[in-house]
């Protein structure tokens, strides 16, 4: 078994989560998104994000709004609908409930 893979894996899995726990803050730029992921350490190119974002948004989970930019064109900000806030306290408590087992687990 390749560790990379199961890591690569464990990533895919929570980028959803992370991308709510972002858009919950605040509207957000994808820029801004890609950019606070790096920031916590979970590399994602646009290549990955802007399908992801479109397939949450077909989910009615978050929408966007064009808004005119100081630094060229106008710029699509997202943020969460109410789908999406109540669908992120569900994502909480499947966390928690993850990493209770995980502690769990590692005491054994």
């Amino acid at each position: 078994m390749n560790a990379d893979n199961v890591k690569s894996q464990m990533r895919k899995g929570i980028l959803e989560y992370c991308i709510l726990l972002i858009l919950n803050h605040r509207k957000v730029y994808a820029n801004d998104i890609i950019q606070s992921l790096q920031e916590a350490r979970l590399i994602v190119v646009e290549g990955t994000l802007y399908p992801l974002l479109t397939r949450l948004k077909n989910m009615d989970l978050l929408t966007y709004q064009w808004i005119e930019s100081n630094q060229g064109p106008p710029r699509k900000y997202y943020e969460l609908t109410s789908k999406g806030e109540s669908f992120l306290v569900e994502l909480e408590q499947a966390w928690e409930g993850i990493a209770n087992t995980i502690s769990h687990l590692k005491e054994l």
